[in-house]
Protein backbone atom coordinates (compact mmCIF):
# COMPACT_ATOMS: atom_id res chain seq x y z
CA UNK A 1 0.00 0.00 0.00
CA UNK A 2 2.82 2.35 0.96
CA UNK A 3 4.47 1.57 -2.35
CA UNK A 4 1.32 2.54 -4.23
CA UNK A 5 1.06 5.84 -2.31
CA UNK A 6 4.73 6.61 -2.99
CA UNK A 7 4.30 5.98 -6.70
CA UNK A 8 1.21 8.20 -6.71
CA UNK A 9 3.09 11.05 -5.01
CA UNK A 10 5.99 10.76 -7.46
CA UNK A 11 3.54 10.81 -10.37
CA UNK A 12 1.80 13.92 -9.02
CA UNK A 13 5.18 15.65 -8.48
CA UNK A 14 6.33 14.91 -12.01
CA UNK A 15 3.00 16.14 -13.42
CA UNK A 16 3.32 19.44 -11.51
CA UNK A 17 6.85 20.04 -12.77
CA UNK A 18 5.79 19.42 -16.35
CA UNK A 19 2.95 21.92 -15.97
CA UNK A 20 5.36 24.59 -14.68
CA UNK A 21 7.72 24.04 -17.59
CA UNK A 22 4.88 24.72 -20.06
CA UNK A 23 3.75 27.93 -18.34
CA UNK A 24 3.79 31.23 -20.41
CA UNK A 25 5.88 32.76 -17.62
CA UNK A 26 8.91 30.61 -18.44
CA UNK A 27 12.04 32.26 -19.84
CA UNK A 28 11.98 30.21 -23.04
CA UNK A 29 8.61 31.52 -24.14
CA UNK A 30 9.15 35.21 -23.36
CA UNK A 31 11.98 35.53 -25.89
CA UNK A 32 9.82 34.52 -28.85
CA UNK A 33 7.64 37.67 -29.02
CA UNK A 34 10.78 39.81 -28.83
CA UNK A 35 12.24 37.97 -31.81
CA UNK A 36 9.05 38.45 -33.79
CA UNK A 37 9.07 42.16 -32.99
CA UNK A 38 12.57 42.57 -34.37
CA UNK A 39 11.63 40.76 -37.56
CA UNK A 40 8.45 42.74 -38.22
CA UNK A 41 9.56 46.24 -37.10
CA UNK A 42 12.19 48.33 -38.92
CA UNK A 43 15.40 49.13 -37.14
CA UNK A 44 15.98 52.58 -35.70
CA UNK A 45 18.00 53.62 -38.76
CA UNK A 46 15.28 52.45 -41.15
CA UNK A 47 12.62 54.29 -39.18
CA UNK A 48 14.57 57.53 -39.34
CA UNK A 49 15.15 57.09 -43.06
CA UNK A 50 11.47 56.50 -43.73
CA UNK A 51 10.38 59.45 -41.63
CA UNK A 52 12.96 61.93 -42.90
CA UNK A 53 12.00 64.09 -45.91
CA UNK A 54 13.86 63.61 -49.15
CA UNK A 55 16.97 65.73 -49.32
CA UNK A 56 16.86 68.68 -51.69
CA UNK A 57 19.61 70.68 -53.29
CA UNK A 58 19.79 74.15 -54.75
CA UNK A 59 19.19 72.54 -58.11
CA UNK A 60 16.11 70.53 -57.17
CA UNK A 61 13.44 73.21 -57.88
CA UNK A 62 14.75 73.56 -61.45
CA UNK A 63 13.67 70.00 -62.24
CA UNK A 64 10.15 71.37 -62.54
CA UNK A 65 11.31 74.29 -64.71
CA UNK A 66 10.98 74.17 -68.46
CA UNK A 67 13.76 75.12 -70.81
CA UNK A 68 12.49 77.73 -73.22
CA UNK A 69 15.63 79.06 -74.91
CA UNK A 70 14.34 82.51 -74.04
CA UNK A 71 16.31 85.33 -72.45
CA UNK A 72 14.47 86.81 -69.49
CA UNK A 73 15.19 90.53 -69.57
CA UNK A 74 15.56 92.50 -66.34
CA UNK A 75 14.07 95.98 -66.65
CA UNK A 76 14.84 98.26 -63.72
CA UNK A 77 15.36 102.00 -63.45
CA UNK A 78 19.14 101.66 -63.17
CA UNK A 79 19.70 99.38 -66.18
CA UNK A 80 18.63 99.04 -69.80
CA UNK A 81 18.34 95.43 -71.09
CA UNK A 82 17.96 96.68 -74.68
CA UNK A 83 21.77 96.85 -74.76
CA UNK A 84 21.55 93.13 -75.53
CA UNK A 85 19.45 92.65 -78.64
CA UNK A 86 20.03 88.91 -78.78
CA UNK A 87 22.70 86.21 -78.54
CA UNK A 88 23.83 83.09 -80.34
CA UNK A 89 25.47 80.42 -78.15
CA UNK A 90 27.44 77.59 -79.77
CA UNK A 91 29.17 74.51 -78.42
CA UNK A 92 32.14 72.59 -79.75
CA UNK A 93 31.00 69.08 -78.75
CA UNK A 94 27.28 68.93 -79.47
CA UNK A 95 25.31 69.61 -82.66
CA UNK A 96 26.34 70.63 -86.16
CA UNK A 97 27.63 74.06 -87.17
CA UNK A 98 24.86 74.69 -89.68
CA UNK A 99 22.08 73.04 -87.68
CA UNK A 100 21.81 73.07 -83.91
CA UNK A 101 24.62 75.64 -83.59
CA UNK A 102 23.58 77.66 -86.62
CA UNK A 103 21.04 79.95 -84.99
CA UNK A 104 20.97 83.67 -85.55
CA UNK A 105 21.32 85.88 -82.46
CA UNK A 106 17.93 85.92 -80.75
CA UNK A 107 16.15 86.72 -77.53
CA UNK A 108 13.70 83.83 -77.81
CA UNK A 109 15.53 80.99 -79.60
CA UNK A 110 18.85 80.49 -77.84
CA UNK A 111 20.65 77.19 -77.40
CA UNK A 112 20.33 76.19 -73.74
CA UNK A 113 21.59 72.58 -73.38
CA UNK A 114 25.27 71.67 -73.15
CA UNK A 115 27.68 69.05 -71.91
CA UNK A 116 30.13 69.46 -69.08
CA UNK A 117 33.63 70.03 -70.46
CA UNK A 118 32.20 71.50 -73.68
CA UNK A 119 33.63 74.82 -74.81
CA UNK A 120 30.77 77.30 -75.20
CA UNK A 121 31.12 80.35 -77.48
CA UNK A 122 29.04 83.54 -77.26
CA UNK A 123 28.08 85.71 -80.23
CA UNK A 124 25.99 88.57 -78.81
CA UNK A 125 24.03 91.10 -80.85
CA UNK A 126 25.36 94.20 -79.14
CA UNK A 127 27.16 97.39 -80.08
CA UNK A 128 30.95 97.11 -80.24
CA UNK A 129 31.60 99.60 -77.46
CA UNK A 130 29.69 97.59 -74.89
CA UNK A 131 31.20 94.82 -72.81
CA UNK A 132 29.19 92.23 -70.92
CA UNK A 133 30.02 89.52 -68.43
CA UNK A 134 28.18 86.20 -68.28
CA UNK A 135 27.99 84.64 -64.83
CA UNK A 136 27.21 80.92 -64.59
CA UNK A 137 25.46 79.88 -61.40
CA UNK A 138 23.43 76.94 -60.20
CA UNK A 139 19.82 77.66 -61.04
CA UNK A 140 17.87 79.65 -58.48
CA UNK A 141 14.12 79.43 -58.10
CA UNK A 142 14.01 83.11 -57.13
CA UNK A 143 15.26 85.04 -60.18
CA UNK A 144 14.61 88.35 -58.41
CA UNK A 145 17.76 87.56 -56.43
CA UNK A 146 19.82 88.68 -59.42
CA UNK A 147 18.18 92.12 -59.45
CA UNK A 148 20.05 93.38 -56.40
CA UNK A 149 22.87 90.90 -55.66
CA UNK A 150 26.54 91.78 -55.84
CA UNK A 151 28.25 89.47 -58.32
CA UNK A 152 31.50 87.86 -57.22
CA UNK A 153 33.25 84.49 -57.21
CA UNK A 154 32.07 84.09 -53.62
CA UNK A 155 28.42 83.90 -54.64
CA UNK A 156 26.52 80.75 -53.61
CA UNK A 157 26.34 78.38 -56.57
CA UNK A 158 29.05 80.19 -58.52
CA UNK A 159 30.40 77.95 -61.32
CA UNK A 160 32.22 80.20 -63.80
CA UNK A 161 32.07 83.44 -65.76
CA UNK A 162 33.36 84.92 -69.00
CA UNK A 163 33.69 88.44 -70.37
CA UNK A 164 32.20 89.33 -73.76
CA UNK A 165 34.21 91.84 -75.79
CA UNK A 166 34.20 92.64 -79.48
CA UNK A 167 37.06 90.59 -81.03
CA UNK A 168 38.66 93.55 -82.84
CA UNK A 169 42.04 91.81 -83.12
CA UNK A 170 40.72 88.87 -85.12
CA UNK A 171 40.97 88.70 -88.94
CA UNK A 172 37.20 88.20 -89.23
CA UNK A 173 35.80 89.76 -86.05
CA UNK A 174 32.21 89.60 -87.26
CA UNK A 175 32.46 85.80 -87.31
CA UNK A 176 34.48 85.38 -84.13
CA UNK A 177 33.13 84.66 -80.66
CA UNK A 178 33.20 87.42 -78.06
CA UNK A 179 33.98 85.12 -75.13
CA UNK A 180 33.84 81.47 -74.11
CA UNK A 181 34.11 79.10 -71.15
CA UNK A 182 33.38 75.53 -70.06
CA UNK A 183 32.35 73.77 -66.85
CA UNK A 184 34.86 71.21 -65.60
CA UNK A 185 33.17 67.88 -64.74
CA UNK A 186 35.36 67.45 -61.66
CA UNK A 187 34.22 70.79 -60.29
CA UNK A 188 30.60 71.02 -61.46
CA UNK A 189 27.71 68.58 -61.45
CA UNK A 190 25.23 68.07 -64.30
CA UNK A 191 21.97 69.91 -63.85
CA UNK A 192 20.32 73.27 -64.31
CA UNK A 193 22.28 76.52 -64.38
CA UNK A 194 21.52 80.21 -64.93
CA UNK A 195 23.46 82.28 -67.41
CA UNK A 196 23.26 85.81 -66.01
CA UNK A 197 24.24 88.57 -68.44
CA UNK A 198 25.51 91.64 -66.60
CA UNK A 199 26.48 95.13 -67.70
CA UNK A 200 28.57 97.31 -65.40
CA UNK A 201 28.06 94.79 -62.62
CA UNK A 202 24.25 94.64 -62.85
CA UNK A 203 22.10 91.89 -64.32
CA UNK A 204 20.21 92.72 -67.50
CA UNK A 205 19.09 89.21 -68.60
CA UNK A 206 19.07 85.56 -67.55
CA UNK A 207 18.87 82.28 -69.45
CA UNK A 208 17.91 78.95 -67.90
CA UNK A 209 20.25 76.21 -69.17
CA UNK A 210 20.96 72.55 -68.51
CA UNK A 211 24.29 70.73 -68.49
CA UNK A 212 24.62 66.99 -69.11
CA UNK A 213 27.44 64.56 -68.39
CA UNK A 214 30.33 64.36 -70.85
CA UNK A 215 29.32 62.29 -73.89
CA UNK A 216 25.63 62.19 -72.98
CA UNK A 217 24.57 64.43 -75.89
CA UNK A 218 27.40 64.01 -78.37
CA UNK A 219 25.82 61.19 -80.39
CA UNK A 220 22.41 62.86 -80.71
CA UNK A 221 21.22 64.36 -83.99
CA UNK A 222 20.22 67.99 -84.35
CA UNK A 223 16.55 66.96 -84.34
CA UNK A 224 17.00 64.95 -81.14
CA UNK A 225 18.78 67.88 -79.50
CA UNK A 226 16.02 70.27 -80.51
CA UNK A 227 13.41 67.91 -79.05
CA UNK A 228 15.38 67.56 -75.85
CA UNK A 229 15.68 71.32 -75.52
CA UNK A 230 11.91 71.72 -75.86
CA UNK A 231 10.84 69.00 -73.41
Amino acid sequence: MKKILSLTLVFLLLFGMAACAGSPNSGGETTQPATNTEETQPSGGETESAAAPESTSANAPAEAAKLTGKLELIELDDRDPSILRGVCIKGLSVGTADGFNGREPSLTDVRCIFELNEWIDFYPDIDKEYGLRVWVLRHRDDPAYYNTCTFSDLMPGFANYCDLHYPADEENPEEWYWGNFYLHPEECEPGYYDFVFTYEGKAIATLLTRFYNVGELSAKTDAELEALMRE
